[in-house]
């Protein structure tokens, strides 16, 4: 089971009109869970499926797994259509919330458990199960049962289980949210290590921003069984295509402005009387009209009010300070929308006190434009 191995059976999944719909809970009709997804995973691509409870991000992941089938749709694997084929049968391995470890057997036994499920050879069974215990860093404790070892080390144990059997594609459905917010950063960065070593295609469910962020090579943003947007955490962070993505993925300003004119990727806006010009505005901005400027917290920058005076600044309030040690967070109220603002390493600059009066500097170059009315962009 070397790193080779792995990247040579690593497969690309290709979800084509996936719709998944279940009997309402009073029988009156049908709830669509998942409604007409296209998704080209590439071969040992990481990508993080996110949104909120009820997206249908886990029935996407479940259909893929074959513990679901679709209502209509393919799924394909390396060029084949699973979607009702048995889950034994389509290659993959899984990476449950819960571990789902035997707490019967020891470590070295849960290991090997896939193993002995394909009545492989004792030889085979044993030197795979070593492989795997060493790669992950458990050979000292494979003796061991899951009662007897910290939730990192259990979480281990269930990422041997399941590339012991060397998998064309790996799922992973929230495998963190057990763990305690550090343990689960750190796990979160070897995750992503091991999987760029093995180079095996990896599917990952997760409602943390953060997280899908970390690990991701893209992420795709669901959203009422609908994909909402599909790219790399930049792109999707840096130019969101709906006031949803924008607001889901991190924290989000918007601020209410015109738009006179679209000249190639820029736009000429006004706000409260004051001209700009948003050099980069994105594909989703309108051409004309009321629109919304996107902007993050830390691309807005406070003034004292009499510095900002004469300036094209905008005016505000602090109405709340908090102080995070690296980073200071203001809400601020102003008369065209309430603005969260952070700054980092605030010893080193300024710091505001709740009821100050200040200015408002907009970084336009992050900036980005959607229409005023929310409209939900589907990729």
């Amino acid at each position: 089971m070397s790193e080779r191995d792995f990247s040579a059976r690593s497969s690309n999944v290709s979800l084509l009109h996936l719709t998944k719909r279940f009997r309402s809970l009073d029988g009156s009709g049908e709830v669509t869970a998942v409604n007409d997804i296209n998704l080209e995973i590439r071969a040992g691509e990481l990508v993080t499926i996110l949104g909120p409870s009820g997206c249908g991000k886990t029935t996407t992941l479940r259909m893929i797994a074959g513990f679901e089938y679709p209502t209509s749709g393919s799924i394909f694997i390396g060029g084949r259509d699973v979607a009702m084929i048995p889950p034994n049968k389509r290659g993959l391995s899984m990476v449950f919330q819960s571990y789902a470890l035997f707490p019967h057997l020891s470590i070295y036994e849960n290991v090997a458990y896939g193993l002995r499920v394909q009545k492989l050879p004792a030889q085979e069974i044993r030197e795979r199960t070593e492989r795997a215990l060493e790669l992950m860093q458990l050979t000292s404790m494979a003796k061991r049962f899951p009662s007897q070892v910290s939730g990192g080390q259990q979480q281990r144990i269930a990422l041997a289980r399941a590339i012991v059997i060397e998998p064309s594609v790996l799922l992973f459905d929230e495998p963190l949210s057990n763990l305690d917010a550090k343990l689960r950063e750190y796990m979160r960065d070897e995750l992503r290590k091991l999987q760029k070593r093995l180079g095996i295609t990896s599917l990952y469910v997760t409602h943390d921003q953060s997280e899908a962020m970390a690990i991701s090579d893209r992420v795709v943003i669901m959203k009422d069984g609908w994909i909402q947007q599909v790219g790399t955490p930049r792109e999707i962070y840096a130019f969101p295509q709906s006031k949803f993505v924008a607001d889901f993925m991190g924290k989000a300003n918007f601020i209410k402005v015109q738009v006179l004119g679209i000249e190639g990727e820029a736009a000429r806006i006004e706000i409260e009387g004051m001209r700009f010009t948003v050099p980069r505005a994105g594909k989703a901005a309108p051409r004309a009209g009321s629109a919304l400027l996107v902007v993050r917290p830390e691309a807005l920058r406070l003034l004292p009010l009499s510095s900002a005076q004469g300036s094209a600044a905008l005016k505000g309030r602090i109405d709340r300070f908090t102080y995070f040690g690296n980073i200071a967070r203001y809400e601020v109220s102003t008369e065209n929308a309430p603005l969260l603002i952070e700054t980092y390493n605030p010893e080193a600059s300024f710091v505001f006190e709740e009821g100050a009066e200040v200015g408002i500097i907009i970084d336009f170059e992050s900036a980005r434009l959607l229409p005023a009315e929310e409209q939900e962009q589907i990729s």
